[in-house]
This record gives C-alpha cells, sequence and structure tokens, in this order.
C-alpha cells in the first residue's frame, strides 16, 4: 500500500479503536439505549449529507427489510451489548475481547456458507477459546455476575458483528457501501428510536459525556466509514479488512493512556493466543521472499460486502 493508504488505515483503527473509550465514558451518563439511539442518529445524518454533497445515490426503500436486519446485527444489537458491558469492565479489557469477531466469522462461514473446517482451522478454533480463557482467568477483577455477564455479552456482539458479515455476503449483493453504511445506521435507529427515547436520562449528562457521544456518533461512526469507502476504492477489501487486526491493540492504548486503565498480564497473553488462532482460521500466511503481504482470504470474504467491525 500507498504511504497516504496507510495513513488512511491507521485513521480508521484510531477512530474504530477510540470508540470502546468513547462508549466508557458517555454510558453511565447515557444509559446503553439512548447513548446507541443518539450515535447512530449522528452517524446516519453525517452519511446522508456527505453523499447529497458528493452525488452519491442513496438506496433504502426497497431494501428496508433487509437493512432492519443488517442494522441489527451489526449496530444496534453489537452497540447495545458493548455499551452494557463497558457499566462494569474497562475500556481495554472490551476491545480486547472484541479481537474474537474473526473467530465467530469462521464458524458462521462453515454453517452457512458451506467452507470445510480444516485441521488448521479447527485447531485455530480450539485456540481462540483457550485465549478468552486466558482473559477471564487471569483478570485481577472479582468474576462477580455481572462481570460475566458483561464478558457473555462482549462475545454475544463478536458473534453479532460475524454473522452481520456473512448476512451482508449473502443478502445484500449489488448495493454501493454508501448506500450499505448509511442503510444500516438507519435500520439501526428504527430498532433504537423507541427504547433510546423511553430510557433516555433524566438529567442531562456532563460534558465530557456529551463531547463523548457526539465524537462517537460523528467520528467514530460517520467520518470512520467515509474513510473505510476511501480505503475500499483505493486498496480494496482484503487490505481494508486488516483494520480488525489493529482495534484491539489501539482500544487498549487509548484507554492506558486517556483512562489510565491497567493492561493485565492475562489482556496481553490472551490478546496474543486468540490472534494467533485468528491466524490459523483465516490461512494468515506471514510474508515470504517470493510472495509479501498477508493473506486474509477469509475474513476478506466476510467483510467483501463493505462491513466491518467497531466498538
Amino acid at each position: 500500500m500507498k504511504r497516504t493508504d496507510v495513513l488512511l488505515l491507521g485513521l480508521l483503527s484510531l477512530m474504530w479503536g477510540s470508540s470502546f473509550l468513547l462508549i466508557r465514558v458517555a454510558v453511565p451518563g447515557f444509559g446503553p439505549a439512548s447513548l446507541v439511539m443518539l450515535r447512530v442518529l449522528l452517524g446516519a445524518v453525517l452519511l446522508f449529507v456527505y453523499a447529497k454533497l458528493a452525488g452519491q445515490v442513496l438506496v433504502f426503500r426497497p431494501f428496508a427489510a433487509r437493512f432492519a436486519m443488517l442494522g441489527l446485527l451489526n449496530a444496534a444489537l453489537p452497540y447495545v451489548l458493548i455499551s452494557a458491558a463497558e457499566l462494569h469492565l474497562s475500556a481495554s479489557f472490551a476491545a480486547v475481547l472484541n479481537a474474537t469477531v474473526p473467530l465467530f466469522a469462521a464458524v458462521f462461514a462453515a454453517m452457512w456458507l458451506s467452507e470445510r473446517l480444516t485441521l488448521r482451522r479447527m485447531l485455530g478454533l480450539f485456540a481462540g477459546v483457550i485465549g478468552v480463557g486466558v482473559m477471564v482467568g487471569w483478570s485481577p477483577m472479582p468474576m462477580t455476575g455481572e462481570a460475566m455477564a458483561s464478558i457473555a455479552a462482549m462475545l454475544v456482539a463478536s458473534a453479532s458483528y460475524a454473522a452481520a458479515g456473512i448476512y451482508t455476503k449473502r443478502k445484500m449483493k449489488g448495493i454501493s457501501v454508501h448506500s450499505l453504511a448509511f442503510g444500516q445506521q438507519l435500520g439501526a435507529l428504527m430498532w433504537m428510536l423507541v427504547p433510546g427515547a423511553a430510557l433516555a436520562p433524566r438529567a442531562v449528562p456532563g460534558p465530557l459525556a456529551l463531547w463523548s457521544i457526539v465524537a462517537l456518533g460523528v467520528v467514530s461512526t460517520g467520518i470512520a466509514y467515509l474513510l473505510y469507502f476511501r480505503l475500499l476504492e483505493r486498496v480494496g477489501p482484503t487490505r481494508t479488512s486488516t483494520v480488525t487486526y489493529l482495534l484491539p491493540v489501539v482500544g487498549m492504548l487509548w484507554g492506558v493512556l486517556l483512562l489510565g486503565e491497567t493492561v493485565t498480564t492475562g489482556m496481553i497473553g490472551g490478546l496474543a493466543v486468540v490472534m494467533a488462532s485468528v491466524v490459523l482460521v483465516n490461512d494468515i500466511r506471514l510474508p515470504s521472499p517470493v510472495s509479501a503481504g498477508w493473506r486474509a482470504k477469509r475474513l476478506a470474504e466476510c467483510v467483501e460486502g463493505g462491513m466491518a467491525t467497531d466498538g
């Protein structure tokens, strides 16, 4: 990739990685439902305005039911689960657990796309389970019922993101990436408008929470997707999908630098095992003198429709 593309990829990872930090700051004041409602609303408005200024045609009504499902799987459900989990988990820990998305993607691809689970991939999935166990078992926080429920919520959110990639590949072919991203946010808003309004905070949250929700909707959702479009056009889905591997590291760094969170040995060790399992599951091979670059074939297939994961 050219330097400009590497810079865009780095910016995208910073924006999506920061979502865990922003959620951790905003969710105590807004609550999960209202936070997600405002996030997708701001993201949808920004994407709509950009599309109109850029002369892009947005298609929604003919695919409204599909966008509603995509909005549920790739936005409303995981956003709410992550937000609820971060009431009890650190932003760093949540970001590390989000690294399991490619593992769920491999399982779902075998179930719904008839992809064969080779011995290498099965070993990778087993290693992924061990990695999550290491993270949870070596965590210094007490494993209360709330903590365990929050960890389970993060894993279900990862599974939802992975299912969204499969759904996009099977049901959203031929739809432009601009329409996909806008339709996803609008579809999510359909799910979140009523609960978000009904559970709105009775008091206005503090300035830090307000700025966090604005940054979450505008930067981590709206602007981040615009960068994602740009990368898709310049380098294609395979190279763009490598942002998935950067998010846990970036999420941890934001939590440490801005929230003063502690990165434990269990988090680092568990993340290392999970990332190794992702390499096995997705048949990623190290560069060779003959053929340089990463070959993230399986993960790219899951995001080929223009979707990726954020917090």
